[in-house]
């Protein structure tokens, strides 16, 4: 694919206190480099986006890529879905809330490709008017889905035929997961895939569009369908521009 008609994929980041070298706590935009590895792999040419401190800010930025994904991280502010903490809830960001809500916005007014990994399809289903399960295992009566501290877990899904998704993926596989919460409703949005708990996996927007989200981490798989999914979405919304 010629450079010029390659299509950028726009991936948010963290803001949060990093350490490397001999600096400590320092506030950082930062991303795991599977994200980028999963978008070079699939074709597309991956930009981080950092966190933006307006509305007017995300549009331009998200008018200068073809696609987006929704990075996974902390958990959202449950006042974004009209509830009070649950006790397992610590932490969230509230810069990186509002700025993923204006990014997706924006690249929902230019109707391009979306793909929400993790805490992004969270905040895809909670943006639409969702809400979510804020500690999982006290549902589902166990912590398979957290992972350990710096790995991930392994999850069995199912994909619902017909689906988008089920087109670009195998109808079950196991893929690695890291995460307490769950989305519990997700209006607008296609149930696309679920595991033997019954948790929701992955979910799509009807129509035409790309806009894609799943709870596990398509990044960390061997599997790039979803991300090759993502890229050639871009790369025919960039040819009818």
């Amino acid at each position: 694919m010629p450079a010029a008609h390659t299509p950028v994929i726009g991936i948010t980041t963290y803001r949060q206190p990093a350490a490397w070298g001999t600096w400590r706590d320092v506030r950082a935009d930062l991303l795991p480099s599977d994200y980028a590895i999963a978008v070079e792999r699939a074709g597309g040419v991956p930009l981080l986006l950092p966190v933006l401190a307006s509305a007017e800010a995300a549009a331009a930025a998200v008018a200068r890529v073809d696609g987006l994904v929704l990075a996974g991280g902390a958990d959202l502010n449950p006042a974004l879905y009209g509830e009070q903490p649950d006790q397992s809830v610590l932490t969230w960001y509230d810069d990186r809330d509002a700025s993923e809500l204006w990014v997706l916005a924006a690249a929902d007014a230019e109707e391009l490709p979306v793909l929400g990994v993790c805490r992004g399809m969270q905040l895809m289903a909670t943006a639409a008017g969702g809400a979510l399960v804020q500690h999982l295992p006290d549902v589902v009566g166990h912590a398979g889905h957290s992972g350990t501290p710096s790995g991930y877990g392994e999850v069995e899904v199912r994909l619902e035929e017909g689906t988008r998704i089920s087109s670009l993926l195998h109808r079950g596989f196991t893929a690695p997961c890291h995460h307490h919460q769950a989305v519990a409703s997700h209006p607008g949005y296609v149930a696309a895939a679920h595991d033997a708990d019954g948790v929701l996996q992955a979910m799509e927007a009807e129509g035409e569009r790309f806009k894609v989200a799943v709870q596990w981490h398509p990044e960390a798989s061997s599997d790039a369908g979803l991300f090759e999914g993502l890229v050639g979405a871009a790369q025919e919304a960039r040819g009818r521009s």
